[in-house]
This record gives structure tokens, C-alpha cells and sequence, in this order.
């Protein structure tokens, strides 16, 4: 028996059909690729493909002659060199993540959809649009799912339908099965660049301009704490990346996530991730108690991935007890909201606060809240950057230092806009003063167009 038979189903022997034709060139060599695996997830089994993988060295070697015999069945003109390449390019794809593979390393796509195994759509450039990419069926897809959810330690079943996970490259995935999915497995992968954006990268694609990230960088280097406030794919996770990026070096990193996604280009880390309950509902760590823990570990900065609960009442206390420069974000769609969430949140734990005394709290724990906005051409943009300047009566006082304002769409549909300063002086000048970053007053007379 060959090579191909040996681990082909009974009903997916016939002989390949040639799917493509190719020229030599680039684009020729990912189609050739990409039909390639297709037939290969076709024709495999997928008890005898687990099987391999469990023997990875030999069972390597082995599933790489079946990939070269389907490359030579599909008859393209391939130098012996090219058809070595791509085979152990479609061997990649087959141990990673089967048909999403090609997707994972294309860097133009942001976020991936998995609407059954029938359906996959990506976002490229903030616009939605499906793809001809498929599972081969339900047990394929669940697959790939036991996959990503046991490399990180978590588990999915009926008994427990709904997980977030992370890949190794630190791209969160969120996954829902029957009998909460209606029509089938749904996956959600929220991408992250294996190489982290910078803060030249937010002005190349006019996220912000020059003078808003010097303002940034210099709260955060004079130890203010800021809040990123955003919708869902927003670009709040790669802001607080950005703005961790402007910490020294020489301070003390403690990060708390849900699901472990940021990345901290420092060396002096310390990530701390949440844990889901075991099979008997036990054992769960959530993000309130690694807040807590957090304070013993003599952090000099704690950056909490994103607020979502009774643990913002805790996180309120860090910053107002010697743990300043903290950084959070929290999905709210302006400023105002924001500070609305915070304090709706801090109400959810087991301590009775009045709304006063929490308020209070907002009003001396946070410096800067950084909203940043999803516009409909799908570009990213920094619309307010907000200070919180006390309280007036039972009222969370908030000024705009920077604001981004919509003046309609571009002939193909692309949003125009302008940045400006609305020329106050913030009262956490004189702070950015004691630091030694003195605040130029440039920064504050400017207005840019995009």
C-alpha cells in the first residue's frame, strides 16, 4: 500500500484532480499551496492525522511523502527545490492550525470568523469580507478548538460551552459550542502582530498626531494613571501596549489579564492570568483576586488588561496608595461613560460603598482617560484625551485636552476628520513639571487634518 493510501479514508482514494493551473510566480505558488492542503484535509483521516501527531518526528516524515505525492499528482511546473518549500509549508499549516493557517500568517488580516465549519470571514483594513476557506466538516473544526484550548490549559464541553483562549503569539480567541452555538462551533481570533505596533505606527496610520503621543508619553513617564476607554475593536489593547512601551526599564512590571495578550516590551515582567473553574466549578482565580495578590508582589506599575468587574474598586485603591503610573482599559464609547463604568463596577463587590465616597475615589485615583474610537471605514482614531480634574458636588469634573472631530466621508467612503487641542492648560502639568517633563505649550495650540 503507498504512502497516500495508508492514511486516506476508503472513500477519498480516487485519484487527485488537478484543481489549479499554475505559472511560475508568487501568487501561483499560494494557490498550488492552498489547494494542496485542501486535498490533503479531504482526503485524510482524521483519526490516523491525531495519530501522527502524537508520533510528531516519524509521523512528520511520513505525512511529508504523502504532501510531495499530491504535489506531483497535481502536475505543476515546480523546480525539485520549490516542491521540497512548499511541501513543508503545507506540513506547517496541517500541525498548526489546519485551514486557518494561511490566515494566521497573513499579516493584512486583524481578526478571523468561524461561523460553523461551513463559514469563515476575516477583517483586512477594518472592512469584513468571507473567504472561500473551509472546514472539512463539524469534527474537523472541534478539532482545531480541542487544539487551541488545550495548549493554554483550558477545556470546552457541553458542560462548559464557552471559553477565551490565546495562541501562542498572544492573539485572543473567544469559542462557543452547541448547545449554546444554535448552528454550530463558533471561533472568534482577535489577531496581535507577533511584532507589536508602535507609537510611529499609530501616526503612520493617523491613530493620532505627533503632539497627542508626546502628551502620552510623557503622563506616562511621570507616573500619571490612565485609563484607555474604547468599543470592541477599538484598538484599546494595542494603545496600552503602545503606552507600556514608554515605562523605564529599570521599574517593576506586574500585568493581570484574563486571558494573557499583552505584550510588554520590557524585561522586568510579571504576568499573572486568570483561571477558569475546574470539571467541578472550583478552583477559579478571577482578576479581583490577582489584583490583591498584585500589591504584595512590590510592583512598581501594575497594567491591568481590561477592567470588567468588582475588581475595579481594588484597582482604584492601588493607584491611590503609592501604586501610581497604573494603566487599565475599560469598553465604554466616550469619556463620560467611562467614569459611569468604573463606578458601576466598584459597586459590584461585597464592600457597600456610597456613590460619593466611590466617586471620590474615581476622581483622585485616575489622571487621563484615553478614548479611542473604531470609525466606519474601519481606521482607528484617538478622539478624546480627557483629564479628570476632581469633583464638583457629587459630579466627576473632566476636561478635554484633545478631542478628534468628524467632518463627513471621502469619495470612497473614507472618514475625514481633524485632531485638535482645545488650548487648556491641564492641571496635571504641574506633575508632568515635577517629573522634569516640563509641558511644552506648543502642544496644546494645534489642529490636524486627516
Amino acid at each position: 500500500m503507498s504512502e497516500v493510501s495508508m492514511y486516506m479514508t476508503p472513500a477519498t482514494r480516487p485519484t487527485v484532480a488537478s484543481e489549479v493551473r499554475v505559472t511560475l510566480g508568487e501568487a501561483a505558488r499560494h494557490t498550488l499551496k492552498t489547494a494542496v492542503h485542501h486535498e490533503l484535509i479531504r482526503r485524510m483521516d482524521l483519526d490516523k492525522l491525531a495519530a501522527i501527531q502524537a508520533d510528531e518526528i516519524s509521523g512528520r516524515q511520513r505525512l511529508l511523502a504523502v504532501i510531495l505525492q499530491l504535489l506531483g499528482e497535481q502536475s505543476a511546473p515546480l523546480s525539485a527545490p520549490d516542491r521540497d518549500h512548499l511541501a513543508h509549508d503545507i506540513l506547517d499549516e496541517v500541525f498548526g492550525l489546519g485551514p486557518l493557517e494561511p490566515l494566521l500568517h497573513d499579516p493584512t488580516v486583524s481578526d478571523i470568523l468561524v461561523n460553523t465549519y461551513k463559514m469563515v470571514y476575516v477583517e483586512r483594513r477594518g472592512v469584513i469580507e468571507k473567504t472561500n476557506i473551509a472546514f472539512k466538516d463539524e469534527a474537523h473544526l472541534m478539532h482545531i478548538i480541542d487544539k487551541i484550548v488545550s495548549a493554554v490549559g483550558r477545556r470546552i464541553d457541553e458542560s462548559s460551552p464557552m471559553v477565551d483562549a490565546r495562541l501562542l503569539d498572544g492573539s485572543r480567541v473567544n469559542i462557543v459550542i452547541p448547545p449554546l452555538a444554535v448552528d454550530g462551533p463558533l471561533l472568534s481570533i482577535r489577531r496581535f502582530g507577533s511584532v507589536p505596533l508602535t507609537g510611529e505606527d499609530l501616526l503612520r496610520h493617523r491613530t493620532l498626531t505627533p503632539q497627542m503621543l508626546e502628551i502620552l508619553r510623557s503622563a506616562v513617564r511621570a507616573r500619571l494613571n490612565i485609563v484607555v476607554s474604547g468599543g470592541t475593536g477599538s484598538g484599546k489593547t494595542t494603545l496600552l501596549n503602545v503606552l507600556s512601551g514608554f515605562i523605564s526599564a529599570a521599574e517593576r512590571i506586574v500585568t493581570i489579564e484574563d486571558s494573557a495578550e499583552l505584550q510588554i516590551k520590557q524585561e522586568h515582567v510579571a504576568r499573572l492570568e486568570c483561571r477558569p473553574p475546574n470539571l467541578e466549578g472550583k478552583g477559579a482565580i478571577r482578576q479581583r483576586e490577582l489584583v490583591i495578590n498584585a500589591l504584595r508582589m512590590r510592583p512598581d506599575r501594575i497594567i491591568l488588561g481590561e477592567v470588567r468587574g468588582e475588581e475595579a474598586l481594588d484597582m482604584l485603591q492601588a493607584m491611590n496608595t503609592g501604586h501610581d503610573g497604573s494603566i487599565t482599559t475599560i469598553h465604554a464609547n466616550n469619556p463620560r461613560d467611562a467614569i459611569a463604568r468604573i463606578e458601576t463596577m466598584a459597586m459590584m463587590g461585597s464592600v457597600s460603598l456610597p456613590e460619593k465616597a466611590i466617586r471620590a475615589q474615581i476622581a483622585s485615583a485616575v489622571n487621563i482617560i484615553v478614548q479611542v474610537s473604531r470609525m466606519s471605514d474601519g481606521t482607528r482614531r484617538v478622539t478624546h484625551i480627557s483629564e479628570i480634574t476632581g469633583t464638583n458636588g457629587d459630579i466627576i469634573s473632566l476636561q478635554d485636552i484633545y478631542a478628534f472631530e468628524k467632518l463627513g466621508l471621502g469619495p470612497s467612503g473614507n472618514v475625514k476628520g481633524r485632531f485638535y487641542s482645545t488650548g487648556i492648560v491641564p492641571k496635571f502639568a504641574d506633575r508632568l513639571k515635577a517629573a522634569g517633563i516640563p509641558l511644552g505649550l506648543n502642544l496644546l495650540d494645534h489642529s490636524a487634518e486627516v
